[in-house]
């Protein structure tokens, strides 16, 4: 096969900054993909309503000029949220969703939920109120391995969510794990879940084998062999419970390469041709539409898109650095001056 074309996709999570990182990342996805949802990690957090307004207003003012490109905004579970601006989120034609960080879990994660069962007349409200949870699937307790943190926080935390709010809609992000992927397919069909290119693509050793590449550094980590494969079946299968959140996390070149570099991986600029050859790899190239294009559309309730892309068979080098001189923005994507086999087409 050497075209292949499909629906036009979406991102189902992806963070894009804000102020002069936000203009110089947000045109990459927004040739892609026709909607995505966008995290509330900022600094401050996006956690009211009002909030996320602005916030929507300001990446549609980043757009490229004709762009129809759609952000669904989502805002911050913190302790502070109240059941009433829950009910206010619901209200919002332009609110999507609240997501759950665990307090320290990733960037910009200070202001999550330190306890869980505190947080449960909230996640009541959002049962009721028919707004969907997005989760952040790790323990962050000091005392437990990074490369465990997923599994624990399946086994002690979300699996009680589950059963104590059985009509509240869930996804659970950036899927790393064998058992991640278990605990999603014996769920409900209320429970979904995102997964990045680079957790199809790559095991730990990308990462670690012959010196530290900090590009592939981004939270959940980069988990065994044993759990890619895990991650390629699922989201290669055609189950509708999984599909595209590329997690791509834009951070400065000079933050990424440091002693204490930020996590998080840039993929969107390439995100679909990172999504073609993990899918091309097992021979699942016909799968690709559903996990791209219609599966997260129907877990939110939304329509399917109605035009297409085109991804080309064709070797092309990726770009050392995405820098904007005006801004002083430089980024290094993942795969930074490394040959693909697949282009999209526009």
């Amino acid at each position: 096969m050497d075209k292949l074309t499909i629906r036009q996709p979406d991102d189902w999570h992806l963070h894009v900054r804000n102020g002069s990182m936000l203009r110089s990342v947000i045109g990459h996805s927004a040739r892609q993909f026709a909607r995505a949802i966008v995290m509330p990690n900022l600094k401050p957090p996006v956690t009211t309503v009002a909030q996320a307004l602005n916030y929507r207003q300001e990446i549609l003012d980043a757009l490229p000029e004709g762009s129809a490109f759609q952000p669904l905004m989502t805002l911050y579970l913190t302790g502070n949220t109240t059941p009433e601006e829950i009910k206010n989120a619901a209200d919002c034609a332009h609110v999507y969703a609240f997501k759950l960080y665990p307090a320290g879990a990733t960037t910009n994660s200070d202001a999550g939920v330190a306890n869980i069962d505190a947080a449960y007349p909230l996640l009541e409200a959002m049962e009721k109120y028919g707004v969907p949870l997005l989760v952040h699937g790790e323990v962050t307790d000091a005392e437990y391995d990074i490369f465990d943190r997923e599994k624990i926080f399946i086994d002690r935390t979300l699996s009680r969510i589950v059963r104590q709010f059985p009509g509240l809609r869930i996804v659970v992000e950036h899927l790393t794990t064998a058992e991640a992927v278990q605990f999603v397919e014996s769920a409900a069909t209320n429970v979904g879940a995102t997964i990045t290119p680079q957790h199809l693509l790559y095991n730990r050793n990308a990462m670690l084998a012959g010196g530290i590449r900090p590009h592939y550094y981004c939270l959940p980590i980069l988990k065994r062999e044993h759990h890619r494969q895990a991650l390629l079946n699922a989201a290669t299968g055609g189950n509708p419970k999984f599909f595209l959140g590329t997690d791509s996390a834009p951070h400065l070149t000079s933050l990424k390469e440091n002693p204490c570099g930020c996590a998080g991986c840039f993929t969107a600029p390439i995100a679909l041709e990172l999504y073609a050859e993990a899918f091309a790899s097992v021979g699942a190239l016909d799968k690709l539409e559903g996990f791209a294009s219609d599966f997260g559309a129907d877990f939110y309730g939304l329509p399917r898109n109605s035009g297409t892309v085109t991804l080309a068979k064709q070797v092309w080098q990726v770009p050392e650095v995405y820098a904007d001189a005006d801004s002083g923005v430089a980024i290094t994507p993942l795969r930074a001056g490394e040959s693909l086999a697949w282009r999209l087409q526009v």
